[in-house]
């Protein structure tokens, strides 16, 4: 009888295994000559050198296909197990617009044109400014392209930022410190991530810095090589903090810098390091500038035709 064991730290194990283990009991069920035991982080398997060997296919197909989806149950298990060794199920169900599966197996993915030209973009330039109203996609497209780079590899880390100027309400009034006065400045970042990872995967994420989210003053005097950086909110920020952000790229970095320059809460006396930078780097190389307009508004309905109203007072 042979042993191995496998480590699955890099998995929320409640969210793999389920609720009181259930799919790791049904998996069992379908390997019996395979003893299966999970302790700690570790999966020990044990069994004639055959069996192992399947078993160990087959549970790296369940790993792939639950790092992809962010889901599994035990008709997912089924069809793995009993897919071919070249494990065909994912080549033939993954819609090629998908940019990441929420939670869930939720696909997330751009739904109108311009979402899809900010994706293009993306792939093609190392910085895009993308620029529209309010429900457009901007933030929570951008935040799916990082977490699909992290999840692929091609980045080391995600960095989200904004800048903390108040929209009409004083910071120094809410409760806490620091953190707890900006967190709910933070909040929809926060939840863009709760809808493409899983709790314990973002927690995970957040604790050992994977994902970042900070205000844009504690990105002074750094460099952010190998990482995804989204600055939101860029309208708010003055000339001298944009250039700073965009100085901070470093190697093999993306930066998207996503705004809306009708909702500009900076003091009247000074100007928008958005529209400046607009203004100045659209001819740079490398650089793309995608606009979103209210037809790419993926909210209520009512969201439409109130920035309509607005547009036309």
């Amino acid at each position: 009888m042979n042993e191995k064991t496998i480590d699955l730290s890099a998995y929320s194990l409640l969210d793999l295994f389920g609720a009181q283990e259930k799919n790791l009991k049904f998996i069992r069920q379908l390997f019996p000559k395979v003893k299966i035991v999970v302790r700690g982080n570790e999966l020990k398997m044990a069994g004639e050198t055959d069996e192992i060997e399947r078993f160990e296919e087959k549970l790296n197909h369940i790993l792939q296909y639950f790092e992809t989806y962010n889901r599994l149950n035990e008709n997912d298990i089924i069809q793995i197990v009993d897919s071919d060794s070249n494990f065909k199920l994912l080549e033939n169900t993954i819609n090629k617009d998908v940019l990441v599966h929420g939670r869930n197996g939720k696909p997330i993915k751009p739904l109108t044109a311009n979402q899809k030209k900010l994706v293009k973009a993306c792939e093609e330039n190392d910085m895009v400014f993308a620029v529209g109203p309010a429900g457009s996609g901007k933030t929570y497209t951008a935040v799916a392209m990082a977490v699909k780079a992290l999840k692929n590899k091609e980045v080391r880390r995600i960095v989200l930022t904004r800048p903390a100027v108040e929209a009409g309400e004083n910071l120094g009034f809410l409760p806490g410190d620091l953190r707890d006065k900006l967190d709910p400045y933070l909040q929809p970042l926060y939840d863009a991530l709760r809808d493409m990872l899983p709790q314990q995967k973002l927690i995970d994420y957040l604790e050992d810095y994977t994902i970042e989210i900070a205000p844009l003053a504690f990105m002074r005097g750094r460099t952010l090589d190998q990482a995804f950086v989204i600055l939101d909110e860029a309208q708010n920020t003055t000339e001298m903090q944009m250039k700073m952000f965009l100085t901070r790229m470093g190697k093999s970095a993306k930066f998207i810098v996503t705004g809306d320059i009708t909702q500009i809460d900076l003091p009247r006396n000074q100007s928008s390091g958005l529209l400046h930078a607009l203004k100045i780097l659209k001819n740079v190389k490398g650089l793309s500038i995608v606009q979103l307009t209210e037809k790419d508004v993926v909210r209520h309905r009512l969201v439409t035709e109130i920035l309509k109203a607005y547009s036309a007072s």
